[in-house]
This record gives C-alpha cells, structure tokens and sequence, in this order.
C-alpha cells in the first residue's frame, strides 16, 4: 500500500501519514460523484447559493484552523495563509451571488425572425488536479464556480499536502452539500492518469508545471474531453522612466516574494529603462532587505521557507547555472543546505541570455533585473519567453500604458499594480501558461454545454 505524507518543512516533522486510495476506494468515489451528479443537476441555483454560501461561512468561522494546515504542511507564513482562506469565502461568496445570472438562457433573434437561445447546462464531473503553493485558493476557484454549474467534484490534490485536501472536503460537508457532490482523492500521477479515461469524468482542470499540464492535457484530449489549463509563467515587471519609482520598487518586493516567490503569477523578471535602473535596484534591495525571516506560524514573520527542500535544491541549482555563466548576484546566492528547505532571497542582474535565470521559470525568492534601453527594448524582452501568464506596467502616463498592454504577450495586464487573481477577473495565460480561463463569468462558462435552442 502506498503511503502519502504530511512533512512540514519548516522542521522537517512527519505530521501525518495516510493510505493511498485502493481500486475499490477509488471506484465507490467515481459512483457516489456520478450518482450526485444525477441530482444536484436538479437542485436550483437558490439552493446551490445557500449551501455555496455556508461554505463561506464555514471558511470564516474555522479561519484559523485551517490557516494552520497550510502553514504547517507548506511553509506559507500563517498571516498569508490567513489571506488565503479569507480570499476563498470570497469567491465563494462571488459565485453564490453572480452563477445564476452567468448561466442564464441567452435569447438570440435571427435575421428571418426566428427565434432561439443559448442555455448553460452542467456536463458532470470534473476532475481537479491542483497544486501546493496556494492549497486551498487553487482548489476553490475551480470548485466554486463548478459546483454552482451543477457539476460535481473530484480532487486530486498536490502529494505533499493532504491535509489540506481533507480539510477542503469537510468544508463543503460541513456546509451540507449533498454526499459525493465534492470528493478529495489521495491517489498518485499514475492513477490520476486512468481516472481521465473512465466515462464518468467528463472534463479535467489542471493548475502545476508545464510537464504536468502536457500530461494531463494529451490523456484528455486522447478521450476527448475539456480541459482547462493554468501553468508556468516568468511573469515581466516592467518599470519605464516616467513611473513612480518609489511606488514601483516597494509593490515590485511584494510582487516577487508573496508566498515566498512560489507563485506563477509572482513577478519574476524586472525590466527597467536605463535611466531609472540604478534607483530602482537601490529601492529594491532596500525594501527586500527588511523583511524578517522566521516560524511560518508567527504573525510578524514576512518568510520562512520553501515548500519542500527538493525544491530549494533545484532552484539553487538554477541560480548557481546562471551565476556560472556570468550572472552578476547583488543579493543572497547561497547554496541552500543538503535537507532543507530554507533559501535566501536573491537578486541577480547581468543575466546571460541563454542562462536558467533568463529563459526558465524560477519558482521561488529569486529577482532578475533587466536594464533596457526604450519601451521598444522593454516589450520585446517582455515577450522573449515562453510563458504568457500575467505581466506589470509601470508608468505615469496611462494612455501610453494601456497602448503598451496590447504589445505585451500574456493573459493579463497590470497597469501600476501586482499582478493578482480577483473573482471578478478573467484568469488564465497563452503560450506554454495554459489555456482556458479561471474565474469570473468567463471561468464558470468552461465546464457548461452551452447548447443551442432553435424555437421553432
């Protein structure tokens, strides 16, 4: 029997240590998902509001709890971890409000008179495959807005975090959704892979790597089935001459280092115009200087730790490659120890251009800052990569801004702010971040068939 374990890597401890589903576990699952399926398609969008409502309370009232969890089986500093579970009642909260009037019938009248309508009616049950570093938000902003459609829900939830998972179930249970409308799934990669072949999951969402999101996404489409993607990304902040330079460097340190830089939609490279590149990396350095490191579980630690020490290995590996060939360090660069999970946040600069630190994702508290010429220069070196997930613009002038916006190369566009996910925002990149969209009306239309009514 495989194990699946619980390590807060913070310590090193073994919190918990649970059983891998077995076939039959895993087959009971798939049937009690499909049989409510059977009825919640039935239930009315009111009383899907009320229950979806609870789930937010439950959140709110259990707040604590399950920031510790988090903490605890990530590393994530609890008043962060605290944030999370907040933003989870929200959208909650959002969907409970705004599903009904999303998928309502849309009535279309034809040239010759003829009438007809589009109707959204739910497809079954999706499965999730969601990731580690945002434990329980990944999981609700797929979960909210399917369970609102009518679907039903299974998790499979990041190895490293099953507790987390548990805990999301007994969110809803605790809300009094009906058995089996959603499911948490400790299970490994490989039977994720069979379970996107059985008949009874009509779609798959995945939040992880890009290698993961290529798996996950060629086994659906070998059994045609939808599938919603959000992966990597090398997010570009991009700070031009007429930007407030102040503003910018001190939202550029939390941009970088929420969640300890273990965020896809972190701000990862910094690209400056020459003029205010040297201001900038002075403002920059000084900001990320002051942050405290400390235990997760401390209300005034700002960072703690990698999620798990394999992690902080790689990424050391990555800065010590571009260091190698030629990259200059400004700030931190240390190996990180054999076993732990610990990292010192990094600022790097002269970065060569087929260097780890210019054309890979770094998942974790490590900065690159780029000097540019012009806005030409900025844009272009914003766009030379792979991902397109989010992206920051710095400046004054919001005309020239929002003419930029549609230069640069990604799902989003931050004018003069971080990057961030929002219920009322369309989320999702292009290129090698993913296809398909997260919330708003945009997310919960994913996983509907929008059907066409001729009325005749």
């Amino acid at each position: 029997m495989n194990h699946i374990k619980s390590i807060n890597p913070f310590t090193g401890e073994l919190l918990k240590k649970f059983e891998s589903l077995n076939k039959t576990e895993i087959e009971n699952k798939l049937n009690a998902s499909e049989k409510a399926f059977d009825q919640w398609k039935e239930s009315s969008f009111s009383e899907r509001s009320n229950l979806m409502s609870k789930a937010a309370d439950q959140l709110r009232s259990e707040k604590d709890k399950y920031a510790k969890i988090i903490s605890q089986e990530m590393g994530k500093v609890i008043k962060e971890a605290k944030a999370e579970v907040e933003k989870c009642a929200w959208v909650c909260d959002y969907y409970a409000e705004k599903a009904e009037s999303f998928l309502a019938d849309e009535p279309i009248s034809l040239p010759d008179g003829a009438k007809a309508k589009v109707s959204h009616e739910p497809i079954g049950t999706v499965l999730a495959v969601m990731p580690w570093n945002f434990p329980f938000w990944q999981v609700f902003r797929f979960a909210a807005p399917t369970l609102m459609a009518g679907n039903t829900g299974l998790l499979k939830h990041a190895s490293n975090v099953p507790q987390c998972s548990l805990a999301i179930e007994e969110v809803f249970t605790k809300a009094g959704f009906p058995a089996g409308t959603f499911q948490s799934l400790l299970i490994d990669s490989k039977v994720t892979t069979e379970l996107i072949s059985d008949s009874r999951i009509k779609a798959v969402t995945l939040t992880g790597s890009e290698k993961a999101g290529a798996s996950v996404a060629s086994e659906a489409a070998k059994h045609i089935k939808k599938s919603v993607l959000e992966l990597g990304g090398s997010d570009p902040f991009i700070v031009l001459k007429d930007a407030n330079i102040d503003e910018a460097a001190k939202t550029a340190v939390k941009a970088r280092m929420i969640n300890f830089g273990q965020s896809c939609i972190a701000a990862k490279r910094f690209i400056i115009e020459e003029p205010v590149f040297q201001k900038f990396t002075d403002l920059f350095c000084k900001h990320l200087n002051v942050l405290k490191e400390g235990n997760p579980l401390e209300d005034d630690t700002d960072y703690a730790c990698m999620a798990r020490a394999d992690l902080a290995e790689e990424l050391g590996q990555q800065v010590q490659e571009s260091i190698d060939m030629g990259a200059k360090v400004l700030m931190g660069g240390d190996t990180p120890k054999d076993g732990s999970a610990a990292y010192s946040p990094t600022v790097l600069t002269d970065i060569p251009k087929n260097s780890p630190a210019y054309k890979d994702e770094l998942f974790g508290p490590v900065a690159t800052l780029f000097s540019v010429k012009n806005e030409d220069e900025a844009i272009a070196l914003a766009n030379d990569s792979e991902f397109g997930l989010g992206s920051s613009l710095w400046t004054e002038d919001l005309k020239k801004g929002e003419y930029l916006s549609s230069k640069i190369e990604s799902g989003a566009v931050f004018i003069n702010s971080m990057v961030a996910s929002n219920p009322h925002l369309p989320f999702g990149g292009i290129k090698k971040s993913g296809f398909g969209r997260e919330l708003s009306r945009y997310g919960i239309l994913e996983f509907v068939n929008s059907k066409t009514v001729y009325l005749g």
